[in-house]
């Protein structure tokens, strides 16, 4: 199966819901106010965000249709959410020196984000790059042997300590042997925190702290990993680590058993911070780099 075929199955929940929503609001003679009023609540239901769906609103009622099918209607919501998710659409960018480009990850606890650090790790020596891993979740030994597990997978070097070790030194480490071995990029996993817990916040201000005095650059880039499943949620994440951890950019997971989806156009929209890429299965090729509008045809139900 290919990556637009694994795309579109993993986004047909989302498809499927957002039918639902507006099934019916076009059979009427015209786009009256009330009519895209309607749609606009179906947009919003879809998890698709009051902004996005206020604008995607605002765009239909503009090109003054007299009359729209449900096929008309969905062409022009794949329109209108590719031009919220194109300029969000980035692929990670690890060129730079000095060596290593250091990629620190976070998020909450089951978002994934110790899978994501191998598909992420994988998809980057894809392009030839040479990758280390840093286990810095030292709060559970699954979490450091998960790691040493991916490492082995995708043949990259994992740097880790013991169970409820010090995280900074681990991360020190890691920037020291990525330093001395000529690694390209150096990715850091962390402990999965909430932002009612102050001491892993803290952690994570230490862990900044050491990569600041090895490398005034670093981190590169500090990536939040996010959970489709958790719909709205998701943005209060966003919101919370954005203000504490610094976040620069996001991978969205989880799409492929989601009806969902409709949340990346939400963070898009309100937050515009650069999507990386996104998971839609479990196996290692299921990460991929944001495709603007090949995700916004599959939320919209049609083929990419």
């Amino acid at each position: 199966m290919s990556w637009l075929e694994r795309l579109t199955g993993g986004f047909k929940k989302t498809a499927d819901r957002l039918g639902e929503n507006i099934s019916g609001l076009t059979s009427k003679a015209a786009l009256d106010t009330a009519t895209l009023d309607d749609i606009e609540e179906a947009l919003i239901a879809s998890d698709l965000g009051p902004e996005a769906s206020r604008r995607i609103r605002d765009a239909i009622s503009a090109r003054r249709y007299e009359q729209l099918d449900e096929r008309g209607l969905r062409t022009i919501l794949a329109e209108e959410i590719e031009k919220i998710l194109a300029p969000v659409a980035k692929p990670l960018d690890v060129w730079g020196f000095p060596r290593p480009h250091v990629i620190l990850v976070i998020g909450v606890n089951g978002s994934g984000k110790t899978t994501t650090i191998g598909k992420l790790g994988h998809l980057l020596k894809e392009q030839d790059y040479g990758v280390m891993l840093a286990a810095g979740d030292t709060f559970r030994a699954a979490a450091i042997e998960q790691l040493r597990i991916w490492g082995n997978r995708i043949g990259a070097p994992v740097i880790s300590g013991k169970e409820g070790g010090d995280a900074a030194g681990i991360v020190y480490d890691g920037v020291k042997q990525a330093t001395a071995t000529g690694i390209d990029a150096l990715i850091v996993d962390t402990a999965g925190r909430l932002q009612n817990k102050s001491h892993l916040m803290e952690e994570l201000s230490k862990v900044r702290r050491v990569l600041g005095r090895l490398n005034p650059e670093a981190p590169h880039d500090v990536l939040l990993v996010l959970d489709a499943t958790t719909g709205q949620n998701a943005l209060n994440q966003i919101e919370v680590f954005g203000r504490d951890a610094g976040v620069t950019g996001l991978i969205m997971t989880k799409l492929d058993g989601t009806a969902r989806g409709g949340v990346l156009v939400a963070a898009a929209e309100r937050f515009g911070l650069p999507i990386h890429a996104i998971g839609v299965g479990e196996g290692i090729e299921d990460l991929r780099p944001f495709d603007p509008r090949a995700v916004a045809r599959a939320i919209a139900g049609l083929p990419a």
